[in-house]
């Protein structure tokens, strides 16, 4: 069909206006999939590839042809600066046609929302979080709202498929459709899903439709890319090296930094210099550091600030301000961010994007790869790995460069396979189940116990929870009084349940610390969790503050701007490695080849490194004696295998082995002293793993293994099987035991050991 003449007048003007000369190949096959379908549509298309246009272009046709009574398109996204990014665009489209749009999350103002309470029509714009409180607070406007809902839209779609936030989501978009009575189509955007067919099962779940995949030629992708190591104090690792490598053509730094200064940071400042770019760090606490050093390389060379910060626990000015000098064309100024700014919102020209250490997923690195290439230009990374000089005396694992081993894993598996981490299903999550219980009860109020059932357990994403366990969490929360059972055996909110509910706090599912305002006189900072005392320093929005006063009762911090070098802390823990990334790592230490975005030390790093695996014995083998009583295991395994095996080995095997001190580098390796023999090992690991054990043995006895945010207001029981059954991958860890069944025989005949995993 001809997309164009079947899209709206108003649609077919902005697309004049514009300048466009021809559609996309994503907007031909999505208008196709949206207009001749009443199917959920999946859209995945790279970055800037036009995946917003491509789903509201057929959207706001179709409400043009036929108008809603109320709000007529859902659209959900996981970041208020992208809510706040394609509220300019989409107002733009929608203005000439007199469609509203509406903000809806903690930033928005309440005059937009009274408004559309008020009348509600055209595009809401909203956060799961927010979404949850609109459910609660609002819940008796929820049918004039949405009664006649014709599209949920989920952006970035990718960053929900992993996480309870995501079926979180998912129970918000039925528990909303239930309750306004409509049975609206959800598209799916992203460009980042590797499993399509599985990602559309998760978009479909609970809606009573299927889901169509638009099938189109999305051309070829290119991609600048570099990698450099550094060492944060000298020799770097070509010194002395003679040896000629293809490495990458990229020019080195030129050797300007301060003395003494961290290399790494020093090659980051000369080459944004001049550019607008943006710096990726995997946690908060390493985003405050980086943009310190770099602001001190400028007071230094006494050259103007050009650098802005941009993370989570910064006031909505300062993210604000860095987002708005990001869309500046003729800015030159970098922002140093965490995944704020990693989904979605349009940042302009940007010319090049930094990663300081390895991305912990595919996805995340494409998704920071695609910040760039905006407006026809290729897509431009530079990865920079920072690393210590393992000691004199360093046991073998801290002899790897892991995160360098781990950057080019995430390259080489997109670009050889295409892979990209998958949903995470089969999960038990009663975390969740706890919050969507109390969510609909605070919203619906008195309830009888199978009015409740029927309202919560039959939600997609507790499928696999069964009503006997549903009945040991309700009579947990009436001892614990968050629920209350009324004389006529309804069920209501109890005292402590409000306390909980009524904290906005309640409305997101992902852990949060205890955060306290960081103020400067007037000026909001952001927040921190766990304050100093008085006189002591705090790192926030890339400078140092002495703190002045800590308000306990109103959790507030008050400091003055001093001069200094010091670390953040915000509460970041590691991310979710996949397995299939750990042994990818595993096949480029066993390989020859130099990849050609290795820049020089890069290139020689990584030759020590497989010179160090080979001679070691990892290559043939993953136990490694160190010595002594002394052992490493390099199991090749993601984190959640990873811990599994860390707790098959202590509570199934250590005993037989004689096991202690085991000390994991997750997902890396694990040192520990065993007083059995290298067979022994082989022998009892892999007979344990024959047996048909239940994964709730791989719990301690007395453990209640608290993982999510609300585990603990869940009967311990369930906490432990929801952890064992949910979050602990038994059957890959064992999988990968029963690999190493072969070695028990081959112990005494080393040269025919074969390769692992």
């Amino acid at each position: 069909m001809n997309v164009f003449s079947r899209y709206a007048p108003f649609i077919q003007d902005y697309i004049y206006r514009s300048g466009w000369k021809a559609l996309r190949a994503v907007q031909n096959a999505a208008g196709d999939a949206i207009f001749n379908t009443d199917s959920n549509v999946l859209i995945s298309a790279s970055t800037a590839s036009g995946k917003t246009e491509a789903a509201f272009f057929p959207i706001l046709t179709l409400l043009h042809e036929d108008e809603p009574n109320c709000v007529g398109v859902l659209y959900i996204a996981p970041l208020k600066a992208l809510i706040n990014d394609q509220f300019e665009r989409l107002g733009e489209l929608c203005e000439e046609e007199g469609i509203k749009v509406t903000k809806w999350h903690g930033d928005a103002s309440d005059t937009g929302k009274r408004n559309l309470l008020r009348k509600p029509s055209g595009i809401l714009q909203i956060t799961p979080e927010s979404l949850e409180s609109l459910m609660i607070n609002k819940h008796m406007e929820i049918p004039s709202l949405f009664s006649d809902l014709r599209f949920i839209v989920i952006d970035e779609i990718h960053s929900l498929l992993r996480s309870d936030r995501g079926l979180q989501t998912f129970s918000l978009i039925e528990r909303l459709s239930q309750s306004a009575g409509c049975q609206p189509r959800r598209i799916g955007l992203s460009a980042t899903i590797g499993d399509l067919d599985d990602a559309a099962l998760f978009l479909s779940a609970g809606s009573k439709r299927s889901t169509v995949i638009p099938r189109f030629d999305s051309g070829k992708e290119i991609w600048r890319l570099s990698i450099e190591h550094f060492f944060v104090t000298p020799p770097q690792a070509d010194e002395g090296r003679e040896e000629r490598l293809a490495t990458s053509q990229y020019e080195p730094p030129s050797d300007t930094a301060p003395i003494a200064a961290d290399p790494a940071y020093g090659y980051i400042f000369e080459h944004t210099k001049g550019r607008k770019c943006l710096i990726f760090t995997n946690s908060r606490e390493e985003c405050e550091a980086v943009c310190q050093s770099l602001r001190q390389y400028c007071e230094a060379k006494h050259e103007k600030d050009r650098f802005l910060i941009h993370h989570g626990n910064l006031s909505s000015s300062y993210r604000e301000s860095a987002e708005e000098n990001m869309k500046d064309d003729e800015s030159f100024m970098s922002v140093c961010a965490t995944a704020t700014l990693e989904l979605g919102i349009d940042i302009g020209r940007l010319e090049r994007a930094f990663q300081l250490d390895a991305p912990f997923t595919v996805s995340g690195f494409l998704q920071r790869l695609g910040r760039t290439g905006r407006r026809g230009n290729p897509s431009e990374m530079w990865l920079v790995m920072r690393e210590e000089h393992p000691e004199p005396r360093a046991m073998l694992g801290a002899t790897i460069p892991w995160y360098l081993i781990q950057a080019i894993a995430l390259i080489q598996l997109y670009a050889e396979e295409r892979f990209v981490e998958p949903p995470r299903t089969g999960r038990l999550p009663f975390s969740l189940l706890y919050h969507q219980t109390m969510s609909t009860l605070a919203s619906l109020g008195e309830m009888t116990p199978r009015e409740l059932a029927s309202r919560v357990l039959t939600l997609s994403p507790f499928k696999l929870i069964s009503q006997d366990d549903y009945k040991k969490l309700l009579l947990h929360l009436i001892a614990l009084d968050h629920i209350n059972k009324t004389e006529g055996g309804g069920l209501i909110v109890g005292l402590a349940g409000e306390r909980i509910v009524n904290n906005y706090h309640f409305y997101a599912v992902f852990q949060e610390n205890i955060e306290f305002t960081v103020r400067a006189g007037s000026e909001e900072l952001g927040t921190i969790v766990k304050p100093p005392p008085a006189n002591e320093k705090i790192a926030i929005a890339g400078r140092v503050w002495i703190v002045d006063e800590v308000d306990y009762k109103r959790r507030i911090v008050y400091c003055t701007l001093v001069n200094g070098n010091i670390p953040a802390y915000f509460g970041d823990v590691p991310g979710d490695i996949h397995t299939h990334i750990l042994e990818k790592m595993h096949s480029i230490l066993c390989e020859d080849r130099i990849y050609p975005y290795l820049m020089r030390h890069a290139a020689y790093r990584l030759l020590a490194a497989r010179d160090s695996f080979c001679k070691s014995g990892i290559k043939e083998r993953p136990l490694i004696h160190l010595g002594g009583n002394m052992w490493a295991l390099f199991p090749w395994l993601g984190t959640y295998a990873f811990l599994a095996l860390e707790r098959f080995l202590k509570i199934r095997c250590g005993d037989r082995l004689k096991l202690k001190g085991l000390n994991p580098s997750r997902p890396y390796y694990m040192e520990f002293t065993m007083k059995a023999t290298e067979e022994e090992f082989y022998s009892i690991v892999t007979e344990e793993a024959e047996k048909d054990f239940d994964p709730i043995t791989l719990v301690y006895p007395d453990e209640v293994p608290v993982f999510e945010k609300y585990d603990e207001f869940v009967p311990p029981e369930l906490v432990r099987k929801g952890f064992a059954l949910g979050v602990l991958d038994t059957a890959g860890m064992k999988k990968r035991v029963l690999e190493w069944k072969i070695y028990a025989t081959k112990t005494r005949n080393e040269g025919s050991l074969p390769q692992s995993p």
